[in-house]
This record gives structure tokens, sequence and C-alpha cells, in this order.
């Protein structure tokens, strides 16, 4: 179990290290538009479009790799105070009932939505914008996709935990 877990991490690992650039690209590309903005008095629909397509991309991809790292809130009244054990009994019933059913709901109820826009290859989100929103809508289900995967890897360390506790 826990050789998948760690093939599964894996996933998300390396689209994270890819992802996080997307950040040092919306600042620097936020930068240029504000220079071309208030210094050159021009402007561009689809530079401030692509801050937006980055920014999705940034968190709809990045989704995984934060849980992979621990990094989502969790409201901690008591959890903090549990044993290793009651904190994989919850980890894992939280990604069993709530996480990976999540996940799944949003994929269903979103992929025909996605598979339209892809269908149609959805414009430009305003005019003289980036002309492929079709791309965008598809950061859902990747999103989906990419959680389900963490989610997985950690359920099945939390089963593996629970399992070594017993024995």
């Amino acid at each position: 179990m826990a050789s998948l877990a760690d093939r599964l991490d894996g996933v998300n690992r390396a689209v994270g290290s890819a992802v996080r650039w997307l950040a040092v690209a919306m600042v620097a590309l936020q930068f240029a538009i504000v220079l071309l903005r208030y210094v050159f008095g021009v402007s561009f629909i689809f530079l401030d479009e692509g801050v937006l397509y980055m920014h999705c991309a940034l968190f709809m991809l990045g989704a995984g790799y934060t849980l992979l790292l621990d990094g989502h809130v969790r409201v901690d009244i008591f959890y903090g105070r549990w044993s290793a054990r009651g904190k994989a009994r919850m980890d894992a019933l939280g990604a069993g009932l709530a996480l990976l059913p999540g996940v799944l709901v949003i994929a269903w109820y979103t992929w025909p939505f996605v598979f339209n826009s892809w269908k149609n290859l959805d414009g430009a989100i305003s005019v003289g914008g980036i002309p492929a929103s079709f791309l965008l809508k598809s950061l859902i289900p990747a999103f989906c996709l990419l959680l389900a995967v963490q989610g997985l890897a950690c359920l099945l360390r939390d089963l593996a935990r629970l399992k070594s506790s017993e024995s």
C-alpha cells in the first residue's frame, strides 16, 4: 500500500513542481500589465486574461499538491489532541466519506459543461481576450483527478497506519 501511495504522491509532486512556476510568471505578467498601462498608456485584454488563466491553473492544479503537503485548512478543535491512530482514523473517514465522493460529484456534474465547451471550442471570455476558455474549463476535471489521486494516496497511507497500529 505504501508503495502505491508513494507513486500516487509522485504525480502531484511533479505537477506541483511545475505549476508553482506559474506564481512567478503571474507576478511578472502583472508587473508588465501595470507598466504598460501606467507608463505607456496601453492595455491588452488578453494579458489580463493571461493572469486569470495562470491564477486558475495555479490553484486548480495545485490543490492535490497542497493536500500532499497537508496545507489545506483544517478546523482543529479536537484533532490536535488526538493520538496518531485517532488522526489516521479521522483522515481516512474524511478522505473516504467526504473528499473522494465530493470530487466524484464535482467531476460528474461538470463533465457535460466541459465536454460542450470542447465541442464548441469556446472562445474568449472578453472581446479581445484569449480565444480558448475551453482550456480554462478543462481545469475542473484536472482538479478533480489530481485531488482524487492525492486523496486516494492519503487514504491508503491512513489505512496502512491504522493496520500497523492494530498489530
